[in-house]
């Protein structure tokens, strides 16, 4: 498995930084199926789980794999953390990766606007889901507007 390139530097050494959720996924031969990058941030009713990539080899994708690392991550957020939600951060044009997390729960938060930059620029979608924390599920409440990337609280 290749890391996925547009993983910034930084989400690479945020464990020191904020706690981590990490998960790996090995064949019965040892070798590497999949991995996802999480951690817990924020504060007060922004405290939540986020994740900064989930990644399957080729050879192992349709057989539910990022499920299950989705599943482990949420399952930490809520017994471990104590999150009030998870999100993460997609490219508006991926359809498929969009449908695969709204198959898992994800609803679109709002658009933001010039996330990835360099040759293949454009916005993001934060997308979010609601753990049993936020009983009233304001944390997935979409905004009416999208925002820069400065403009993000975490």
């Amino acid at each position: 498995i290749q890391l996925d390139s547009s993983i910034h530097p930084f989400n690479l050494i945020h464990p020191s930084i904020y706690p981590s959720i990490d998960s790996v996924a090995e064949s019965s031969t040892g070798c590497l199926m999949g991995y996802m990058l999480g951690k817990a941030e924020g504060e007060g009713k922004l405290w939540h789980g986020h994740v900064s990539a989930v990644t399957v080899a080729p050879q192992y994708r349709r057989l539910g794999l990022a499920r299950t690392l989705m599943d482990d991550l949420e399952e930490k957020c809520v017994s471990v953390y104590n999150n009030y939600f998870v999100d993460l951060f997609v490219r508006a044009s991926n359809t498929l990766a969009i449908q695969m997390y709204e198959k898992f729960g994800y609803r679109c938060y709002r658009r933001v606007l010039g996330y990835y930059s360099g040759e293949d620029a454009e916005d993001a979608l934060d997308m979010r889901k609601a753990l049993p924390r936020d009983v009233q599920k304001e944390s997935v409440v979409p905004l009416d507007h999208p925002i820069r990337p400065e403009d993000l609280e975490w």
